[in-house]
């Protein structure tokens, strides 16, 4: 069946595919989307960094790691250079859990070598407060002492507290505060076809 004319061009498909649900859901990335910007990203960090062999992707569990993954192959692809990817915990380094009331599970750190004199490049999935980045750049500290942090961000969804800049942004997605934004996957959790959701209204 032939698409209708007011869906016929890709924007207007993308519009389409963003329409909020009757239960306040919207699917704001599918699959394909986060697959363009993440080649996007990974061209944009060859670019501006000259030694690639320098890098060391660093991701932010859970949603940052296959992310990481992806543009860590994206960047094998285009320079030929094998970057190592970390998986880096921050919750110990939180500094508003508890004020929340929260005590979330700690969560796997794999870092297979130091970071001295490595840029890092922190990946995450949806960037908000600022945080999360902020735990990030502290618990980067046990593991040396890197020569610059750049930041991934596939979802900035705004409401920044601390004054935390996003290098490669996948898209910028203005929500409200009460909103809550994720990345999924279509087979379990972040398995399979992956999609940015945004439940409208939500908790936090």
């Amino acid at each position: 069946m032939a698409d209708s004319p007011s869906l016929s061009r890709p924007e207007d498909r993308a519009h389409a595919r963003e329409a909020t649900a009757a239960d306040g859901t919207r699917v704001a990335l599918d699959d394909v989307a986060i697959r363009r910007a993440l080649v996007r990203i990974a061209h944009e960090v060859v670019e501006r960094n000259e030694s690639i062999e320098d890098l060391y992707l660093v991701a932010i569990p859970n949603g940052g790691v296959p992310l990481a993954r992806v543009i860590a192959a994206q960047v094998k692809e285009i320079a030929g250079v094998d970057l190592p990817v970390g998986i880096l915990d921050t919750t110990l380094y939180r500094d508003d859990l508890a004020a929340r009331g929260e005590r979330p599970p700690l969560r796997k750190t794999e870092m297979p070598s130091a970071v001295d004199e490595r840029v890092v490049v922190l990946v995450d999935d949806v960037v908000s407060t600022g945080r999360t980045i902020r735990a990030a750049m502290d618990a980067l500290m046990d593991f040396g002492r890197p020569r610059g942090v750049q930041v991934v961000g596939l979802v900035d969804r705004g409401h920044r507290e601390l004054p935390i800049k996003i290098d490669y942004v996948g898209k910028n997605i203005p929500t409200q505060r009460e909103d809550r934004v994720i990345l999924r996957g279509s087979s379990g959790d972040l398995e399979g076809e992956l999609e940015v959701v945004v439940h409208e209204g939500a908790s936090a």
